[in-house]
């Protein structure tokens, strides 16, 4: 266990750097995804990540602190905090928290994507506009973040060409809302409120 003596090399200049990176991917990750979960409306979860990230970030500064001395504890400090923050965004994108909303422009006959979405059962408004070349379809489409990647496929096989923007949302209230998503029966509707948390 020599290895471990505070006063070995392997132990100034591998564990503590290593633990001190690590430690900063989790506290960072934890920040990045309690941040994105504020703006989203989750405020109940938010507090307890806050605690955890707030925790590791005491021990880890406090080791470099410590170690005034020893600058490769900041490379291994600063790394963690970089690696962290892409390792949380890359986690929150994989968690897909959340609704959006899609907007699609479509100068083409939109009723075939509008049948299709609705048979998915997703919550689809069309509407006529004017855009800069004549009339226009204008969609609104509201769906979970999971089911964004099978919209997306749908606008571009039924209508290749259109343009479509994509916002999340933080609260929506009213309106015809699907209760189920599923093919294989027929679309049931209600009209209720909900927040995106549920």
């Amino acid at each position: 266990m020599d290895f471990l003596n505070s006063d070995s090399l392997l132990y100034i200049w591998v564990i503590i750097p290593g633990m001190l990176f690590i430690a900063r991917i989790l506290d960072v990750s934890i920040g990045t995804i309690r941040i994105i979960l504020i703006s989203k409306g989750y405020k109940t979860i938010a507090p307890l990540l806050g605690f955890v990230e707030a925790l590791i970030w005491v021990v880890a500064a406090s080791q470099v602190m410590s170690n005034l001395n020893n600058f490769f504890y900041y490379i291994a400090y600063a790394a963690g905090f970089a690696a962290g923050t892409y390792t949380g965004i890359w986690l929150e994108e994989k968690i897909s928290l959340g609704k959006v909303i899609v907007r699609v422009i479509t100068n083409r006959d939109a009723s075939e994507l509008l049948h299709h979405l609705r048979e998915e059962e997703f919550a689809a408004t069309s509407l006529d506009a004017e855009g800069r070349y004549g009339p226009v379809k204008l969609l609104f489409i509201i769906c979970k973040r999971k089911s964004l990647e099978n919209v997306v496929n749908t606008i571009k096989e039924y209508n290749p060409n259109a343009f479509y923007t994509i916002e999340d949302l933080r609260y929506v209230n009213g309106g015809v809302i699907p209760t189920k998503s599923t093919l294989s029966r027929k679309p049931r509707y209600t009209k209720r409120a909900f927040n995106i948390k549920k």
